[in-house]
Order: C-alpha cells, then structure tokens, then sequence
C-alpha cells in the first residue's frame, strides 16, 4: 500500500460502535438475494474463515484474495471486477 494512502488510513478510521455489533437486524437479504463476497485471506479484522462461512451460509458467488482488510486500497481492480460480476449477472 503506498505511504500516502497508508498515513491517510491511520488518521480517518475509527473503531467499530458497540450498537453496530450489538444490534438484531430484522430481515437477512441474502436469503432471498443473490449476493457476491470477495473472502480476504490475509484480513486482521475478519477473520477468513469466517468470511468463508457467512459466503457459504449466503450461498454466495465467492472470490478469494490475498489481501488484507484494506483490500479496497491494495486490489481495487479485483474489487472492481466481483462488483462488475454482480452486476452484470443481475441486469434485468
């Protein structure tokens, strides 16, 4: 990850709000949704395996990486293309 972008991260994230951990959600959407998961293999803060098990649980179309949490910063091209799959598999 460049420096710049690094430094920029460091100093704009914030920890998680206990509510948004805590709170029931009232309906799944992936139960009647399809959906796409790109599983993080290198992620600190989600753990692979798990991402792997909601994938799996959402019957979602999966691809894996070798990147971090930051993946939207170190592979934008493979984030890029999994939003293009979703959404040229979901047109009209």
């Amino acid at each position: 990850m460049p420096e710049k972008a690094a430094a920029l991260m460091a100093v704009t994230q914030r920890p998680i709000v206990a509510d948004a951990l805590g709170d029931k959600a009232t309906k799944a959407a992936w139960r009647t949704i399809p959906s796409w998961t790109l599983v993080t293999a290198r992620d600190l803060a989600v753990p692979a395996e798990s991402q792997r098990f909601m994938a799996e649980r959402a019957r979602s179309h999966t691809v894996e990486v070798d990147a971090s949490h930051a993946v939207t910063v170190s592979q934008p091209l493979a984030v890029a293309r999994l939003i293009d799959e979703a959404a040229r598999a979901t047109v009209g």
